[in-house]
């Protein structure tokens, strides 16, 4: 029979609706159960694509006799990490607090009545190995903790209740800590010692993109930090060479298991492929190099083919395993390569891809890479590189064509707020730096999605399904909206996204903002009351919602002359700005609103006719820095605030950097100047 999860819309939770567990949503029907009863509670937080997820499902979930045991001492909840992103951060943060090591997923969680941990570790298998517990004796000994040691774990639930509120406080916010330019620097030097000068990046394997840390060093790049533009395109290189990105289909897996971007774990996420998708149009827009485009245009490929959703907008996560094996869907033997090929072409796909070297992927099988550059398999071959480039496209097509008759990953539908809006800022951005006019088209319309189908009575819902919008949202879902549509703004004005950028910004100012001591919780004041209450400011997986707000709002009140807006941000900087200062690479996002707080941004606002003011902005355009916001508005569209400019007869320019504005300019070559 079908548990409680089976009504639900996560994909996650739908994959548990046939456990032999009595599986419950997280909701008051469970808590209540829980206070009712004297249970603890076993709560497992994961998502649909993670692999290790599978394998304790696989292993323990699906098990009538794992099930009979949790059933029996615990009330056990269910959570799509996905969905609900304020419960993963404040139990992560509780597991690290418990274990004294970092969390990951699943996330296996045992709770008090009221919601407090008092035990928390991630994968358990049925029986001990990988020098872990085999999960039923775990429980046995938690529930005997639970009953016959009540007051110790009581005791430790008030350390642990607050630890977690100290985990969630800021220093309160100093006006003598002054701002300059010390954190960029800092950051900038920070990066160096990590950096891998080898291989690219800033960490040992597992090794993740991080975006966030590639835009900071770009922007410090455009303003001629040439350390940090040599640190952001040499990673960016070396990842788009790596087995990390789908070389045949296009889009970056989450992250590479090894130091040298070869081999990842396999589940590819939107939220990740939005923001490369900025960081890889920037670098074509500054070298011209044909690696940079080929990897924009393939992130944008298999978003187009593979996760838009019919309704609009896209989907949230493609699997890392199909079949029951990691990878499967995207691996090759070097005997079905050859059988595909023609000899001709196999003769430069295969040390194109590194089909030549031993097996790359469990000692077995090859994950395609750039194992070597064609020019140089060209010269090898006595070759013209013309012909070198037409043999690997052609081993391309017939390669992924192959694939296609393979039986896919499962991929997670749901489509949520905060990823789509990272999704349509990188789709604007490259399409207006890249002059791709149809991916400011496809922004455009996830943009309209969201607005006809998660905007209710002037709030967000946090996710879609069948049809239906649910949750409420978070401060992710509005911070990266809001810098969503400043991007679609300049790539393609349209009068209703400016009223939205408007209205969300507003009700981001009214439903999360702390008036007393600055910044953004990341729950809004009328949310369920958790254990905590968290106001992030780092950047994690994703960018800080906290930094992302600051950094919209910013910008929004530079553009409309808006001083409650720029207020909220600059309340939001000097909450955060003693950790900014103690640790600035933990906060890339926030460091690009100092940034922009010690030197404003420029506003060039276009006005006239519609044809010449878009080819204006189009010579325009490869002029842009980091700094610079350019809005053609052509006659008739209206705009608010200090964007209204009178309707011209000719394409005018006028020019402002914070309250400094020149007059209006009426020659192109002027304003190019």
């Amino acid at each position: 029979m079908p548990n409680r999860l089976a009504s639900e819309q996560s994909p996650y939770l739908l994959q548990h609706a046939d456990n032999p567990v009595d599986w419950y949503p997280w909701g008051d029907e469970a808590l209540e159960k829980a206070r009712r009863e004297d249970k603890p509670i076993l709560l497992s937080i994961g998502y649909s694509a993670c692999h290790w997820c599978h394998v304790m499902a696989h292993d323990c979930f699906e098990d009538a006799e794992v099930g009979a045991v949790m059933n029996r001492l615990f009330v056990n909840i269910k959570v799509d990490r996905e969905e609900r992103p304020d419960l993963d951060q404040i139990y992560q943060t509780a597991h690290q607090l418990l274990a004294q090591r970092g969390g990951g997923w699943p996330l296996t969680v045992f709770l008090t009545p009221d919601q407090t941990p008092f035990f928390a570790g991630t994968y358990f298998p049925k029986t001990a190995r990988y020098q872990l517990p085999g999960f039923p004796e775990l429980m046995e000994n938690v529930a005997h903790a639970w009953h016959a040691r009540r007051g110790e774990v009581l005791a430790q639930n008030d350390a642990v209740r607050a630890a977690l509120a100290q985990s969630q406080s800021q220093p309160a916010a100093s006006a003598s800590t002054p701002l300059t330019a010390a954190p960029l620097e800092q950051g900038v030097r920070d990066l160096a010692q990590a950096f891998d000068p080898v291989w690219g990046g800033f960490s040992r394997a597992p090794k993740f993109p991080r975006p966030g840390e590639l835009f900071f060093l770009l922007r410090r790049a455009q303003g001629g930090d040439a350390k940090a533009r040599e640190m952001a395109l040499f990673t960016l290189r070396k990842m788009a060479s790596g087995g990390v990105v789908d070389q045949l289909g296009g889009g970056f897996c989450r992250y590479s298991v090894d130091e040298e971007w070869a081999i990842p774990h396999f589940e590819k996420m939107l939220y990740d492929n939005g923001p490369l998708l900025h960081l890889y149009a920037d670098a074509w827009a500054l070298r011209g190099e044909t690696l940079f485009r080929e990897t924009a245009e393939g992130i944008v490929a298999w978003l187009l083919r593979e996760m838009r959703a019919p309704e609009g907008g896209f989907y949230s996560a493609l699997d890392a395993d199909s079949e029951g094996h990691e990878g499967k869907f995207y691996v090759w033997s070097r005997e079905e390569v050859k059988s595909l090929l023609t000899p001709d072409e196999y003769a430069v796909a295969a040390p194109f891809y590194g089909f030549d070297a031993p097996p790359n992927f469990e000692n077995t099988s090859w994950n395609p890479l750039r194992a070597r550059p064609l020019e140089e398999i060209a010269a090898a071959l006595g070759l013209f590189p013309t012909d070198a480039e037409a043999r690997v496209a052609a081993a391309r097509r017939k390669l992924f064509a192959a694939r296609e008759s393979r039986i896919r990953p499962g991929r997670d539908d749901k489509q949520l707020t905060s990823w789509n809006a990272l999704m349509i800022g990188g789709l604007a951005h490259a399409g207006r730096v890249m002059a791709r006019p149809e991916w400011v088209a496809e922004a455009h319309a996830a943009i309209d999605f969201l607005r006809r189908n998660l905007w209710r009575d002037g709030r967000l819902r946090a996710t879609f399904k069948r049809g239906e919008a649910r949750l409420n949202a978070y401060l992710d879902d509005y911070a990266f909206l809001v810098d969503a549509l400043l991007e679609t703004m300049q790539a393609a004005y349209r009068e209703a996204d400016m009223a939205w950028a408007q209205e969300l910004a507003d009700a981001l100012l009214a439903h999360f903002e702390d008036r007393e001591a600055g910044g953004f919780f990341f729950t809004s004041h009328d949310h369920e009351a958790l254990l905590t209450r968290p106001k992030p400011g780092y950047d994690n997986a994703t960018p800080s919602g906290n930094g992302v707000a600051a950094f919209a709002l910013q910008r929004l009140g530079h553009l409309l002359g808006e001083t409650r807006y720029l207020d909220a941000s600059a309340r939001c900087l000097r909450l955060f700005l003693p950790q900014v200062v103690q640790q600035p690479i933990a906060h890339p996002t926030l460091l690009a609103v100092l940034d922009e707080a010690l030197r404003p941004p420029r506003v060039i606002v276009l006005r006239g006719p519609d044809t010449p003011v878009q080819e204006w902005a189009a010579n325009l355009a490869p002029r842009l820095g980091a700094r610079d916001m350019l809005l053609a508005l052509p006659n008739g569209e209206g705009a608010p605030g200090a964007l209204a400019k009178p309707e011209a007869p000719q394409p005018t320019a006028w020019i402002c950097s914070g309250t400094a504005c020149q007059p209006p300019i009426t020659e192109l070559a002027a304003v190019l100047a």
